[in-house]
Protein backbone atom coordinates (compact mmCIF):
# COMPACT_ATOMS: atom_id res chain seq x y z
CA UNK A 1 0.00 0.00 0.00
CA UNK A 2 1.13 3.55 -0.65
CA UNK A 3 1.49 6.05 2.18
CA UNK A 4 -1.66 7.77 0.93
CA UNK A 5 -3.55 4.47 1.07
CA UNK A 6 -2.33 3.86 4.62
CA UNK A 7 -3.39 7.34 5.72
CA UNK A 8 -6.89 6.71 4.38
CA UNK A 9 -7.06 3.24 5.93
CA UNK A 10 -5.86 4.53 9.31
CA UNK A 11 -8.67 7.11 9.32
CA UNK A 12 -11.26 4.54 8.21
CA UNK A 13 -10.29 2.00 10.87
CA UNK A 14 -9.94 4.65 13.56
CA UNK A 15 -13.48 5.85 12.84
CA UNK A 16 -14.76 2.27 13.01
CA UNK A 17 -13.12 1.68 16.40
CA UNK A 18 -14.47 4.98 17.72
CA UNK A 19 -18.01 4.33 16.45
CA UNK A 20 -18.11 1.03 18.36
CA UNK A 21 -16.87 2.55 21.62
CA UNK A 22 -13.35 1.12 21.57
CA UNK A 23 -12.11 4.64 22.24
CA UNK A 24 -13.84 7.79 23.49
CA UNK A 25 -12.98 11.48 23.27
CA UNK A 26 -9.33 11.83 22.34
CA UNK A 27 -8.31 8.51 23.92
CA UNK A 28 -6.22 5.99 22.03
CA UNK A 29 -3.58 6.25 19.33
CA UNK A 30 -2.38 4.27 16.33
CA UNK A 31 0.94 4.03 14.50
CA UNK A 32 1.98 2.45 11.20
CA UNK A 33 5.50 1.57 10.06
CA UNK A 34 6.56 3.00 6.67
CA UNK A 35 9.67 2.28 4.56
CA UNK A 36 10.87 5.80 5.41
CA UNK A 37 9.50 6.31 8.92
CA UNK A 38 6.15 6.10 10.69
CA UNK A 39 2.62 7.46 10.62
CA UNK A 40 0.96 8.30 13.93
CA UNK A 41 -2.31 9.77 15.06
CA UNK A 42 -1.88 13.35 16.30
CA UNK A 43 -1.99 14.40 19.93
CA UNK A 44 -5.44 15.20 21.35
CA UNK A 45 -7.13 13.84 18.23
CA UNK A 46 -10.25 11.69 18.17
CA UNK A 47 -9.97 8.37 16.36
CA UNK A 48 -13.45 9.11 15.04
CA UNK A 49 -12.48 12.34 13.26
CA UNK A 50 -9.03 11.88 11.78
CA UNK A 51 -7.93 13.80 8.67
CA UNK A 52 -5.55 11.84 6.39
CA UNK A 53 -3.60 14.97 5.52
CA UNK A 54 -3.01 15.85 9.19
CA UNK A 55 -1.75 12.45 10.34
CA UNK A 56 1.70 12.89 11.88
CA UNK A 57 4.70 11.60 9.95
CA UNK A 58 7.85 10.67 11.86
CA UNK A 59 11.35 9.96 10.58
CA UNK A 60 13.11 6.63 11.20
CA UNK A 61 14.68 8.24 14.29
CA UNK A 62 11.15 9.18 15.50
CA UNK A 63 11.60 12.93 14.97
CA UNK A 64 8.55 14.83 13.70
CA UNK A 65 8.61 15.42 9.92
CA UNK A 66 5.14 16.62 9.02
CA UNK A 67 1.45 16.75 9.81
CA UNK A 68 0.14 17.64 13.24
CA UNK A 69 2.17 17.05 16.39
CA UNK A 70 2.14 13.30 17.15
CA UNK A 71 0.57 11.62 20.16
CA UNK A 72 2.30 12.30 23.48
CA UNK A 73 2.74 8.51 23.69
CA UNK A 74 5.20 8.24 20.80
CA UNK A 75 7.54 6.34 23.14
CA UNK A 76 4.85 3.67 23.67
CA UNK A 77 4.77 2.87 19.95
CA UNK A 78 8.55 3.10 19.68
CA UNK A 79 8.90 0.57 22.51
CA UNK A 80 6.71 -1.97 20.71
CA UNK A 81 7.93 -1.43 17.15
CA UNK A 82 11.60 -1.65 18.15
CA UNK A 83 10.91 -4.81 20.18
CA UNK A 84 8.97 -6.40 17.30
CA UNK A 85 10.67 -5.68 13.96
CA UNK A 86 8.08 -7.85 12.17
CA UNK A 87 5.24 -5.60 13.36
CA UNK A 88 3.85 -3.06 10.93
CA UNK A 89 1.43 -1.25 13.23
CA UNK A 90 0.49 -0.64 16.87
CA UNK A 91 -2.97 0.12 18.25
CA UNK A 92 -3.43 1.53 21.77
CA UNK A 93 -7.01 1.81 23.02
CA UNK A 94 -8.93 2.41 26.24
CA UNK A 95 -11.53 -0.24 25.38
CA UNK A 96 -13.68 -0.92 28.42
CA UNK A 97 -13.38 -4.65 29.04
CA UNK A 98 -9.67 -4.96 28.29
CA UNK A 99 -9.05 -1.98 30.56
CA UNK A 100 -11.16 -3.65 33.25
CA UNK A 101 -8.92 -6.72 33.08
CA UNK A 102 -5.94 -4.37 33.44
CA UNK A 103 -7.50 -3.01 36.63
CA UNK A 104 -8.16 -6.48 38.08
CA UNK A 105 -4.92 -8.27 37.19
CA UNK A 106 -1.70 -7.87 39.15
CA UNK A 107 1.27 -6.15 37.47
CA UNK A 108 3.66 -8.82 36.30
CA UNK A 109 0.90 -11.31 35.52
CA UNK A 110 1.17 -12.62 31.97
CA UNK A 111 -2.08 -14.53 31.36
CA UNK A 112 -4.99 -12.55 32.89
CA UNK A 113 -7.40 -13.80 30.21
CA UNK A 114 -7.70 -17.59 30.00
CA UNK A 115 -7.65 -19.37 26.62
CA UNK A 116 -11.41 -19.63 26.21
CA UNK A 117 -11.61 -19.41 22.41
CA UNK A 118 -9.31 -20.37 19.53
CA UNK A 119 -9.42 -16.87 18.06
CA UNK A 120 -8.03 -15.33 21.24
CA UNK A 121 -5.07 -17.72 21.04
CA UNK A 122 -4.67 -17.19 17.29
CA UNK A 123 -4.73 -13.39 17.52
CA UNK A 124 -3.26 -12.57 20.92
CA UNK A 125 -1.17 -15.65 21.65
CA UNK A 126 -0.26 -17.39 24.88
CA UNK A 127 0.94 -14.35 26.83
CA UNK A 128 -0.71 -11.02 27.69
CA UNK A 129 1.67 -9.22 30.08
CA UNK A 130 0.44 -6.61 32.57
CA UNK A 131 2.79 -3.62 32.59
CA UNK A 132 2.83 -1.73 35.93
CA UNK A 133 0.97 1.57 36.12
CA UNK A 134 2.63 4.74 34.83
CA UNK A 135 1.03 8.13 34.35
CA UNK A 136 -0.22 8.55 30.73
CA UNK A 137 2.47 10.25 28.72
CA UNK A 138 5.22 9.23 31.14
CA UNK A 139 8.14 8.07 29.00
CA UNK A 140 9.52 6.14 32.00
CA UNK A 141 7.25 3.26 30.95
CA UNK A 142 9.15 2.71 27.68
CA UNK A 143 11.64 0.08 28.99
CA UNK A 144 8.85 -1.92 30.68
CA UNK A 145 6.69 -1.84 27.55
CA UNK A 146 9.66 -2.80 25.36
CA UNK A 147 10.47 -5.76 27.61
CA UNK A 148 6.86 -6.98 27.60
CA UNK A 149 6.59 -6.61 23.82
CA UNK A 150 9.67 -8.75 23.18
CA UNK A 151 7.62 -11.89 23.85
CA UNK A 152 4.01 -10.79 23.37
CA UNK A 153 1.91 -9.38 20.54
CA UNK A 154 -0.39 -7.64 23.01
CA UNK A 155 -0.06 -6.24 26.51
CA UNK A 156 -2.16 -4.39 29.04
CA UNK A 157 -1.07 -1.19 30.74
CA UNK A 158 -2.30 -1.49 34.33
CA UNK A 159 -5.31 0.76 34.94
CA UNK A 160 -4.89 2.28 31.47
CA UNK A 161 -5.63 0.10 28.45
CA UNK A 162 -4.43 -2.41 25.84
CA UNK A 163 -1.53 -2.07 23.41
CA UNK A 164 -1.43 -4.50 20.48
CA UNK A 165 0.77 -5.00 17.44
CA UNK A 166 0.26 -6.72 14.12
CA UNK A 167 2.07 -7.43 10.88
CA UNK A 168 -0.20 -4.89 9.20
CA UNK A 169 -2.55 -2.15 10.36
CA UNK A 170 -5.53 -4.40 9.66
CA UNK A 171 -3.94 -7.24 11.66
CA UNK A 172 -3.32 -4.93 14.62
CA UNK A 173 -6.92 -3.68 14.58
CA UNK A 174 -8.26 -7.24 14.34
CA UNK A 175 -6.12 -8.21 17.34
CA UNK A 176 -7.35 -5.22 19.35
CA UNK A 177 -10.94 -6.18 18.56
CA UNK A 178 -10.39 -9.83 19.47
CA UNK A 179 -8.70 -8.83 22.73
CA UNK A 180 -11.65 -6.64 23.73
CA UNK A 181 -14.22 -9.35 22.98
CA UNK A 182 -12.12 -11.96 24.82
CA UNK A 183 -11.89 -9.64 27.83
CA UNK A 184 -15.67 -9.21 27.75
CA UNK A 185 -16.14 -12.98 27.64
CA UNK A 186 -13.70 -13.50 30.52
CA UNK A 187 -15.56 -10.96 32.65
CA UNK A 188 -18.93 -12.55 31.82
CA UNK A 189 -17.63 -15.98 32.89
CA UNK A 190 -15.70 -14.75 35.92
CA UNK A 191 -16.28 -17.13 38.85
CA UNK A 192 -18.09 -19.68 36.69
CA UNK A 193 -16.79 -23.16 35.79
CA UNK A 194 -15.91 -22.22 32.21
CA UNK A 195 -14.20 -24.82 30.04
CA UNK A 196 -10.83 -23.51 28.84
CA UNK A 197 -8.83 -24.81 25.90
CA UNK A 198 -6.32 -27.42 27.02
CA UNK A 199 -2.55 -26.82 26.76
CA UNK A 200 -2.46 -29.31 23.88
CA UNK A 201 -5.21 -27.41 22.05
CA UNK A 202 -3.37 -24.12 22.58
CA UNK A 203 -0.13 -25.64 21.30
CA UNK A 204 -1.94 -26.96 18.22
CA UNK A 205 -3.38 -23.51 17.44
CA UNK A 206 -0.02 -21.79 17.85
CA UNK A 207 1.84 -24.35 15.76
CA UNK A 208 -0.81 -24.14 13.03
CA UNK A 209 -1.44 -20.39 12.92
CA UNK A 210 1.72 -18.97 14.49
Amino acid sequence: MTESDLRDLLCELGASLFARGYSVGSAGNISVRLPDGYLMTPTNSSLGRLDPARISKLAPDWSHLGGDKPSKEVFLHRAVLTARPEAGAVVHLHSTCATAIGCLAAPGEDAPIPPLTPYFVMRVGRRLPIVPYYRPGDSAMEPAVHQAALEARALLLANHGPVVSGKTLVDAVYTAEELEESAKLALMLRGMPARELTPAQVDDLLSTFG
